[in-house]
């Protein structure tokens, strides 16, 4: 077992090892006393790990009420975060009760929505079960749902109290569920360091928990709103949400996150950005864990999506240049050179 503080305005732990999800009531009586407890989670979780959870809670004397929606991303809207809310009115939960949100990234970011804007603000508690959520979703409080507009449209900064990462959960994964966790393992490694790329093949859970919530933790501190060095988690990101948006979220988040590193690596190299290709590279490790790396989307339909990006300020973008595997910076790009870019990143070509 292995503990890290986040240290961000309010500060919060992040526990992982091992069979942790049996003692979550235990974790949870160091922090709070006794009190109701909304567990917030998607078909599949629940299934799976619903009762063990909910039984450690009521034994170390929690109330515990079950909100459950079907798994996927095609969840993440408003009609699933108003039934939610409507759900925590319905069982009484207060100011001082506590959501826990048990799952992957989709029910991270609904369940922290609900909580940071329930009653203008409850407690909640993290408890990932999937490589993305456990090694980035997770951390950092960024919350938020997908509207008709765009992919994470709706939301709000709301730290929780814990996170809490019991990493034997990730053998219940699905191949291509797993994979998609690859995919921000990889982003890691990308922008701060490469060597997560051979632990990852060598499952070696710990070591990559370890390395990627050093690299989040770090970046978190030093910009916790999100406005600037942050924004190196990113990478992939602006193009990646315009696929998953194009394909009806056909596209998981991880899969559309391989594509948009490619095509941005690509990108910054035919703009000039960087000496450095390493698209090619970059694809070839995507494709060893099972992701595709095709590129067949319209550039102006991506580039139509890519102007709600929440990272723009002022006509002018903040896009991460890969300039090796373990090294990237920002650059600032108005938004005909964002054009441009991405044009170049996914045709090799710019627009006439």
């Amino acid at each position: 077992m292995k503990k890290f503080t986040i240290s961000t305005e309010k500060p919060y732990d992040v526990i992982i090892g091992e069979g942790l999800l049996a003692d979550t009531g235990r974790y949870l009586r160091a922090l709070f006393t006794p009190r109701k407890v909304c567990v917030i989670t998607d078909s599949t979780v629940n299934a799976l790990f619903g009762k063990t959870v909910s039984d450690s809670l009521r034994d170390s004397g929690f109330q515990v009420s079950t909100v459950k929606f079907p798994a996927g991303e095609h969840s993440k809207t408003l009609t699933t975060y108003g039934n939610i809310l409507e759900a925590m009115a319905e069982d009484a939960i207060t100011r001082t009760d506590l959501v826990l949100a048990l799952g992957g990234g989709v029910v991270g970011d609904m369940a922290g929505f609900a909580a940071g804007t329930y009653l203008r603000g409850v407690d909640y508690v993290q408890v990932p079960t999937t490589v993305i959520a456990a090694t980035d979703a997770a951390i950092g409080g960024k919350t938020g749902i997908d509207i008709l507009g765009g992919k994470n449209l709706a939301g709000l900064f709301w730290q929780p109290r814990l996170v809490l990462c019991d990493y034997s959960t990730f053998d219940t994964l699905p191949v291509q569920r797993f994979n998609d966790g690859v995919a921000e393992v990889v982003k890691n490694a990308v922008v701060s360091d490469a060597n997560l790329i051979s632990h990852i093949r060598d499952k070696r859970y710990e070591y990559v928990l370890e390395r990627c919530i050093s690299i989040k933790r770090s970046l978190v501190e030093a910009d916790e709103r999100d406005t600037g060095l942050r924004q190196l988690l990113n990478f992939g990101h602006t193009i990646g949400h315009g696929i998953e948006k194009l394909s009806a979220y056909k596209e998981s988040h991880g899969q559309a996150v391989a594509k948009g590193m490619v095509a941005e690596a690509r990108g910054a190299y035919l703009a000039g950005y960087t000496g450095n290709d390493i698209s090619g590279e970059l694809a070839g490790i995507l494709e060893s864990f099972g992701l595709d790396t095709s590129l067949g989307y319209d550039p102006e339909e991506i580039f139509r999506l890519a102007r709600m990006d929440k990272k723009i300020r002022n006509g002018k973008i903040n896009m991460i240049i890969p300039e090796a595997i373990g090294r990237c910076s920002l650059r600032k790009l108005t938004l005909d050179e964002l054009r441009t870019f991405i044009w170049l990143g996914l045709t090799g070509s710019r627009p006439s």
